[in-house]
């Protein structure tokens, strides 16, 4: 199969803008993202709406497309950026990945592990999720909760600790049920993902802000892997001075 990898990557951001061109030791954030996506898959290219971020993937030898300011989301991004990239190459591509450009140490291991999801028919979406061993995490509101099947097919995202454990104290939760929050990358079917760009936005997705459940609610299956990688987002000048010290 023919797999695209995509990093979104826009300049403008409201707690840090800029990020994606910060410095991160001795490279830029998005070309620590560009490397680790190269080392699973062949064809990677950054998506962004800025010039300077497409400037600096061009100067350290990447692929970059310009794609449109307009886009809410990286998968609309990715959407648009798989339709020029088959457009330039004349290559029909099966999968694409959606790689999150502000998290610099993603393992190329992860991305195969999405790719790999693929091998089940009834995969339409794919994406990871990672066992809550921090209780304060069960009740974070900006950490998606996922219960899924018995095939590790998503039910249900949620912001809210879910399932809700009736008849015990909160801090007894974590002992009864194993809890798994959300890992932010995304894979799709190419035929999916222009499918689901479409479809407008559901009233559960806008009230929990979480576009994968304007999916699910669309009869969309997500099928899911679970990952030993912690997510770590630069998404504030606080969490770069916390990644430095990852180095």
């Amino acid at each position: 199969m023919n797999i695209l990898g995509i990093i979104p990557a826009r300049f403008a951001s409201t707690r840090f803008p800029g990020k994606p061109l910060v410095m991160l030791g001795d490279r830029p954030i998005i070309q620590r993202v560009y490397e680790s996506a190269q080392n699973a898959t062949k064809w990677v290219y950054v998506a962004t709406d800025d010039s300077r971020i497409f400037d600096e993937v061009k100067r350290f030898g990447g692929n970059a497309v310009m794609t449109s300011s307009s886009h809410t989301s990286g998968t609309d991004r990715c959407a648009e950026a798989l339709e020029i990239i088959e457009k330039e190459t004349s290559v029909r591509f099966d999968l694409v990945i959606n790689i999150q450009g502000d998290e610099p140490f993603i393992q190329p291991e992860q991305i195969i592990q999405l790719a790999a999801l693929f091998e089940d028919p009834a995969s339409q979406i794919t994406t990871l999720v990672k066992r809550i061993s921090n209780r304060e995490d069960i009740f974070d509101p900006n950490k998606p909760k996922v219960v899924m099947d018995k095939n590790d097919f998503a039910l249900i995202f949620s912001r809210s600790p879910v399932p809700y454990i009736r008849g015990l104290a909160k801090e007894d939760w974590p002992g009864e049920f194993t809890f798994y929050k959300h890992i932010g990358i995304y894979g799709y079917r190419t035929a999916v993902l222009r499918e689901i760009t479409k479809l407008p936005p559901s009233e559960i997705e806008m009230a929990e802000s979480l576009e994968q459940l304007r999916w699910l609610s669309n009869g969309y299956r997500i099928k899911t892997a679970a990952t030993i990688h912690e997510s770590i987002g630069i998404d504030t000048p606080e969490d770069l001075t916390r990644a430095i010290g990852m180095l």
